[in-house]
């Protein structure tokens, strides 16, 4: 397996909250919470109540399910706003929006089709969620229709424009029973909910030539994305919302670059500064979606590096200890001095002849630089493949730098030994001569450096080295 080298996990956003709760039969005074539940022809056993904060859910509480398809959840704690399902013996689940004046509601419904057939009493948000849902849901059939049209039918045809004026007037319909809910309501929690998952119109602009202006209609979009979203409001982070909004922003409608993904990200978390539970949310799941390790784009770090270097301060991370902030500092320190497009760093180390060679030293226009450790299995895998490689393009332009880490002496002159490594190979016990250089905490990594000796890729297995040393000895 890759092995892990140096590890820290930034402080951790979620808890997994889980208590159980017994139907009673009499409501009481100390009670905050009573969910009563009617499920027709469901079966009896445990049912669990799910919450939603961001990107994870957690066990909020549970109760059990008689014979007849009651049950009856209980707190002295009423429930946080927010998002929550029910999951009910059998596999079937439903949802429910609850906030504050939510906390005593009565459902009833079947279980062979619970969304279409519940009724509720007492939860206005949750009325409000189903009414929403079966109005779409009758349209869904039509609107399936005349998507399939639109894509049968050559633009321009009668049944084309047909289609596309009825999927017009039906989107029409939708938004304005929308807007009939915003407006009879504009201060319920669904308001706020549904308000904030719409997206923006997508825009039609063009160029001065006539051809459509893909880049302006893309950065309108991603301008307007968020004005939905009220970002005093707490209660938002309690439902899939806003996460689904942060994933689709930063994955899907910005480029997957470091630097266009940085670009995006900033001014998106100091506009959330100000808003603590976002800003928390917010600056860790970007920062963790690209840490070394978890994220496919090249130097993707270094959005990592940014985001806390600039926003994870004492001052600012709340949520944690200054201690343990000052380490998660320290580790993107030095992490620092390996980014792509910065000039790599000089290591100077022993051979297992006792002579001490540098990368600078080198004169070959690309340099590839091979960390690994001897118990690595990945190392193992990939160090005869590296040798050949070495070997294929050692008089093409390409030398080798190996650096052992995490390894005694021995092993490393015995790994050296057993691969029968000819490019150069060395080793520091004390570790002074790669510390803050070149970052690894999984082997084994490749780094290259250009004739300037610029890191121009990294992260990289060795059946990738050859198409970069192809583009950069053109």
């Amino acid at each position: 397996m890759r092995q892990v080298i140096l590890f820290f996990i930034l402080p951790a956003l979620f808890q997994t909250i889980a208590r159980a709760a017994q139907p009673a039969p009499v409501h009481t005074v100390a009670d905050s919470t009573v969910i009563d539940v009617y499920i027709e022809g469901m079966q009896a056993g445990k049912v669990r109540l799910v919450g939603t904060y961001g990107d994870q859910n957690f066990l909020a509480d549970s109760s059990l399910a008689d014979a007849s398809g009651h049950f009856t959840l209980r707190r002295e704690k009423p429930l946080r706003p927010g998002f929550y399902y029910f999951l009910l013996p059998g596999q079937k689940n439903f949802s429910i929006l609850v906030d504050q004046e939510d906390q005593f509601m009565t459902l009833r419904a079947n279980v062979e089709d619970i969304p279409g057939t519940i009724q509720v009493e007492g939860s206005l948000n949750t009325e409000l969620l189903y009414r929403n849902f079966k109005f779409q849901k009758a349209q869904d059939p039509e609107l399936s229709r005349m998507g399939q049209l639109l894509r049968t039918n050559p633009p321009g045809s009668d049944a084309y424009q047909e289609a596309k004026a009825r999927q017009t007037q039906l989107l029409d319909e939708r938004k304005a029973h929308l807007d009939e809910i915003f407006s009879k309501y504009p201060n319920a929690f669904f308001t706020k909910f549904k308000i904030a998952g719409q997206n923006p119109d997508w825009p039609d602009f063009h160029k001065p030539n006539g051809e459509v202006d893909t880049m302006g209609n893309l950065m309108y979009y991603r301008n307007h994305f968020w004005d939905g979203v009220d970002f005093t409001d707490g209660r938002l982070l309690n439902t899939p919302v806003v996460y689904n909004k942060l994933r689709r922003y930063i994955t899907e409608l910005t480029p997957q670059r470091p630097d266009s993904i940085i670009k995006v990200a900033d001014p998106l978390v100091e506009r959330v500064l100000p808003y603590k539970d976002y800003f928390q949310f917010f600056v860790n799941w970007i920062g963790l979606n690209y840490e070394n390790g978890k994220t496919k784009v090249m130097d993707g770090e270094a959005v990592y590096v940014y985001l806390i270097d600039k926003y994870i301060t004492p001052e600012n991370a709340y949520w944690d200890t200054p201690e343990n902030v000052q380490k998660l500092r320290q580790k993107v320190d030095e992490m620092k001095a390996s980014l792509m497009g910065r000039k790599g760093p000089d290591v100077r180390a022993q051979d297992v002849n006792g002579v001490y060679h540098s990368i600078y030293e080198k004169t070959a226009p690309v340099i590839v630089i091979f960390m690994y450790s001897p118990d690595c299995e990945h190392c193992q895998e990939q160090s005869p493949e590296i040798q050949q490689i070495y070997e294929k393009w050692k008089d093409r332009g390409v030398d080798f730098f190996g650096i052992a880490v995490n390894t005694t002496d021995e092993e490393w002159r015995e790994f050296v030994k057993k691969n029968r490594f000819t490019f150069t190979n060395v080793f520091d016990p004390t570790n002074r001569a790669i510390y803050a250089k070149y970052y690894v905490d999984i082997t084994p990594e490749l780094y290259v450096l250009d004739k300037d000796r610029i890191i121009v890729a990294k992260n990289l297995v060795a059946g990738q080295l050859e198409s970069v040393f192809e583009r950069h000895l053109r």
